[in-house]
């Protein structure tokens, strides 16, 4: 199954993650298929905190990828979610 799901990066308590679209039996952090965001939880001042690349996610739903719950969360509170793309997950 195809899924849309967080990988971490960064360093030790600096955490940064990619949002990105991975088979579901890949590692947490290994290999992905693309990346469709990104999600910087410690962003401060001017640096962007939250991307998502809403059309790329339609998309690859459109293919039957579902949404973590966490992806949903994100989306939900930065505002940019549509009530399509979180209806279909």
């Amino acid at each position: 199954m195809v899924i849309i799901r967080l990988a971490r990066g960064g360093a030790k308590k600096r955490p940064f993650f990619n949002m990105v679209v991975a088979d579901s039996r890949h590692r947490r952090d290994g290999r992905f298929i693309e990346r469709v965001g990104f999600y910087n939880p410690r962003a401060t001042g001017g640096e962007e905190a939250l991307r998502i690349e809403l059309e790329r996610i339609k998309y690859w739903q459109s293919q039957g990828a579902q949404l973590t719950s966490t992806v949903i969360r994100l989306m939900k509170q930065s505002g940019v979610a549509q009530k399509e793309v979180i209806a279909n997950s």
